[in-house]
């Protein structure tokens, strides 16, 4: 199976062919898997080198000109380093575009914490009016993307990882979806985490919902999940621990209840290690999580 990245790659070379609004602006990052799609369409495959504040604002600056353009880098170089762009040359001067992050929050553990993010979508969600995409298969992602890259005028934020489900779930880029129902709790799964979820509430009498669009918040289906269990809510997200439980408790405003956000956590953890071991560290392994989701549900 390909990962995420990959299948990045060849969606997006696929609609730049099909679509001649749409451009690609890139900082080194991912380059030789577009250089095809570059030799068929240098006007709209761009690479400014490792500039990343330019890479957000050549994107602004081809939206303004009427072009949808994909801006794609790690996530720590899309997001926290050009946050100023983002916050100006989309939201200020009201423009639309697609962000497609690599490396997540941990993805490249040799790479060091400069290759880590963690906190983009809690940075995210300071800015108005962005969709955030977390998809947890390549199937997915593609899904999504292509949603993306079709939206119009839209903000979209697809944020991959080299972490999947072993098996995609049908996505609309707007609903969570039910996978387990039950009636002690609900856990909300995000993107590449369902996975590690199901196995640890195996036995459990729980609902489990899938998301992977995180912004805007479904608390629609929230709060149906909750009138037919427990108004008891885990949020497992796989970037900052606590970034959707503000969401979780808006949508539940007039409900009783109680939310545990469980994620990355704030602690910088200064060993490399592999994927695995960072999601262990962090309390998001299936037995980890499993201790967590009982003792907060007794």
């Amino acid at each position: 199976m390909d990962n995420m990245r990959e299948r990045f790659i060849a969606v997006t070379s696929q609609l730049l062919d099909e679509d001649p609004r749409l451009a690609l602006v890139l900082a080194e990052i991912s380059m030789d898997g577009f250089r095809p799609a570059q030799r068929r369409h240098p006007d709209r495959v761009i690479n400014v080198g490792i500039r990343e504040q330019l890479l957000v604002g050549a994107g602004g600056g081809l939206a303004l000109t009427g072009m949808r353009p994909v801006m794609h880098t790690f996530a720590s170089f899309l997001v926290e380093r050009p946050f100023e762009q983002l916050k100006l040359d989309f939201g200020h001067q009201g423009t639309g575009g697609v962000l497609v992050s690599a490396a997540a929050s941990y993805d490249w553990p040799a790479g060091g914490f400069t290759h880590m993010s963690p906190g983009d979508v809690a940075l995210m969600d300071t800015l108005d009016g962005w969709t955030v995409h977390v998809p947890g298969h390549p199937d997915e992602a593609e899904a999504l993307l292509r949603h993306a890259c079709a939206a119009g005028d839209d903000k979209v934020y697809v944020r991959l990882s080299m972490q999947s489900n072993a098996a995609p779930r049908t996505v609309d880029g707007l609903r969570m979806r039910a996978v387990r129902e039950g009636a002690a709790g609900v856990v909300v799964a995000v993107g590449p985490l369902l996975d590690e979820v199901l196995a640890a509430t195996e036995g459990l009498d729980v609902t489990v919902l899938y998301a992977a669009t995180v912004r805007p918040f479904d608390g629609e289906t929230l709060r149906e999940a909750v009138g037919r269990a427990s108004a008891d809510v885990v949020l497992v997200e796989p970037y900052l621990a606590g970034t959707s439980t503000a969401a979780a408790g808006q949508a539940l405003v007039d409900v009783p209840h109680r939310v545990l956000g469980l994620g990355v956590g704030r602690a910088e953890l200064r060993r490399y290690g592999t994927i695995e071991q960072h999601t262990a560290a962090h309390g998001l392994d299936a037995r980890s999580l499993r201790e967590r989701i009982t003792a907060f549900l007794r």
